[in-house]
């Protein structure tokens, strides 16, 4: 949802070819925060077109060749663009793939719990320092965009940081406690009702 809609705010900006889309889009997010291959754009491209959001303005005489058509926003387009903006961005805190790495080894039994915080804790504490470099090298007289946006990643990974001491000092009462476990359902077909039977049956007096 996030590339399609960023492709029709660049295409709100101006008509572009899929080339200068990629382009325009590695040059707004940083293809080092975000990267976004050029078969994605055509793609998205395509699926814009068919649902009448986009428009295909010229191919300068090239039709065959998809990355010289130039394309446009259409009405449509505009208004799907608005509501974008007018509508509050999901978070996806809840899918964390750390947290089923750490339930998966303590239900199985086949990993130390507090190695897997140990690990997990080196490799946040490294893509800290990586942020904090890339984010130092930006100018902020011309990037201060793409410095706001590295402070952000950098006060997630401090958040992550502290959420790992959190769990490391509840371990001993995670592992205390019952582990959750699926409700088994009985497999086959239901029983077959006899043609004189009522259902549901009727009440014994």
């Amino acid at each position: 949802m996030s590339v399609r809609n960023a492709i029709l705010g660049l295409l709100a900006q101006k008509p572009r070819h899929g080339y200068e889309l990629h382009s325009a889009f590695s040059t707004v997010m940083d293809s080092a925060t975000w990267d976004v291959k050029p078969a994605q754009i055509y793609t998205t491209l395509e699926r814009l077109q068919e649902s009448g959001l986009v428009q295909t303005k010229s191919d300068l005489g090239e039709g065959r060749q998809p990355d010289r058509r130039i394309y446009a926003i259409t009405r449509d387009g505009h208004e799907a663009l608005k509501s974008w903006f007018n509508e509050s961005v999901p978070t996806e805190h809840q899918r964390d793939e750390f947290y089923v790495k750490l339930m998966i080894g303590l239900i199985s039994g086949e990993a130390d719990p507090t190695r897997i915080i140990q690990t997990q804790r080196s490799r946040l504490f490294q893509e800290m320092h990586d942020a904090t470099t890339q984010r130092d090298k930006y100018d902020p007289h011309l990037e201060m965009a793409k410095i706001l946006l590295s402070d952000k990643a950098i006060m997630h990974l401090e958040a992550d940081l502290r959420w790992l001491d959190m769990i490391e000092m509840r371990l001993e009462t995670i592992k205390d406690q019952p582990m959750p476990e699926p409700e088994i359902r009985k497999r086959g077909r239901p029983k077959k009702i006899d043609a004189g039977s009522t259902y549901p049956p009727p009440d014994e007096k």
